[in-house]
């Protein structure tokens, strides 16, 4: 968890990089959208003494960057301040900026107002906190898939995918782990690695993925799940930096292609003791009854968290048959068409894989439900059922929503969401993606011309 600030850090980075101009002080909104503001760097010290201090209301945005004012908060009570202060460990290098920049991760102070926190770092935060009273230690890890594109659409404005380096050729294939397709987009997996180890982003290994132009960067396993959240944050900043230096554009959008696999933010976990002992492990390929009530919790909390996993109209094109994605609350050992994957490999590597969540969802939300659904399970020795044998992608589940609304719905109702997460925070969030759907429907489309005319 968090340390207190001190300006020693700044000083000592600044000692060592004196050619910093600039520092952006930033933090995750609801959308999980990067905001914040950027300070000379002599006159930064204000950060760690005093925090910033920015409209609460700047964590309620929607994507588009409107406040629809959820529950009366933003103009209805006078867009009051909250405070926030920067997380030690977090001052490192912007790489790409022109003008040398450093950036620092800053995270609310708990208010006096309910529900006394609303920035989504800490409310996983929280549920870190609630969890210790299991007497474990969640290890977590983020893998993130993302496109790389041509910056300029079709002749419709459709997205398409990125030229070959140096040609002018399309790529046109879709070669799955292709060592080849690496090779000729190299200096840009090369300069995102090199910016993501200068970001103390510890990204592993990065591989094409199941369709044209699709890759993902797998980071690495910490045993503080924040700052597994700050990783994924940070890292989709990093990569669609990098790839626009490169001449092209990276989307973690869900679903850019409706033919094409969509993107999604895998998230692996397993459960430590107090000796760093992985409690998963029992010497099975599926682990022992601790894992077992971990799935069952995700399994019971997955239709009213999945506001969270899939945050927007978009996020819901991607649960389709086929494409490894998971349609229902199914689990099972080595098997990709699951919701909640267990990988093979050493027993004490035992863990599991939640394949639920879009590649923009807000990591912090995203892990604050998984860890609420592990420790209900957990508490209450839920029994997950049978595990999938074979591929179960095509069998739907009418429990889990099919929609944005739907999601909101079931989220308003929450049980084990809310037992970990403030009920009013809740409340917030569906209230702010429910007018964000508003919006997004307040137009007629082009189809509807196309149809209905």
């Amino acid at each position: 968890m968090d340390q207190p600030v001190s300006k020693d850090e700044l000083a000592a980075y600044l000692t060592a990089n004196p050619a910093t101009r600039f520092i952006d002080a930033i933090y995750s909104d609801t959308s999980g959208y990067l905001r914040g503001k950027r300070y000379p760097a002599d006159t930064a010290a204000k950060l760690w003494k005093n925090g910033l201090n920015m409209p609460e209301a700047h964590f309620h945005l929607d994507v588009t960057g409107n406040s629809s004012d959820p529950l009366g908060r933003g103009f209805s009570d006078g867009d009051p301040d909250c405070t926030t202060m920067p997380v030690p460990g977090t001052l490192t290098p912007v790489p790409w900026a022109e003008t040398p920049r450093a950036q620092v991760l800053m995270t609310q102070v708990p208010s006096a107002r309910p529900p006394h926190v609303v920035d989504p770092r800490q409310v996983l935060a929280r549920v870190v906190e609630r969890f210790r009273k299991t007497g474990l230690k969640p290890v977590m890890a983020f893998e993130l898939e993302f496109y790389l594109l041509d910056p300029k659409g079709d002749e419709k404005g459709r997205p398409q995918a990125p030229l070959l380096p140096g040609t002018d050729r399309r790529l046109v294939t879709m070669q799955a782990n292709s060592i080849e397709e690496m090779d000729r987009f190299g200096a840009f997996i090369a300069e995102a690695e090199a910016t993501l180890r200068q970001q103390a982003i510890p990204a592993t290994a990065t591989c094409t993925e199941f369709a044209t132009g699709q890759y993902e960067i797998n980071l690495d396993h910490v045993t503080d799940p924040v700052a597994a959240a700050d990783h994924a944050s940070l890292l989709r900043r990093a990569v669609k930096a990098v790839a626009e230096r490169h001449g092209m554009a990276a989307t973690f959008m869900a679903k850019p292609f409706l033919d094409r696999a969509g993107s999604g933010m895998h998230v692996h976990i397993s459960l430590v003791d107090d000796r760093g002992a992985n409690r998963f492990d029992d010497g099975s390929a599926l682990g022992g009854p601790l894992l077992r009530h971990a799935v069952g919790g995700m399994r019971a909390a997955m239709p009213e968290s999945m506001a969270f996993f899939a945050p927007h109209i978009n996020a819901f094109r991607r649960y389709v048959a086929n494409m490894f994605v998971p349609v229902n609350k199914s689990w099972g050992a080595d098997n990709r068409s699951v919701a909640f994957r267990i990988p093979a490999g050493a027993g004490d590597a035992r863990r599991i894989e939640h394949r639920v969540a879009a590649a923009d969802a807000n990591p912090y939300l995203v892990g604050a439900a998984i860890l609420a659904a592990i420790q209900h399970g957990i508490e209450n020795r839920i029994d997950p059922g049978p595990t999938a044998v074979a591929n179960v992608s095509g069998q739907v589940d009418a429990d889990i929503p099919a929609d944005l609304t739907a999601a909101i719905e079931r989220m308003e109702g929450a049980k084990i969401l809310a037992g970990a997460i403030d009920p009013l925070y809740l409340k917030i969030y569906g209230q702010v993606k429910r007018n964000e759907h508003r919006s997004f429907m307040s137009e007629i489309f082009a189809r509807e011309y196309d149809w209905y005319l």
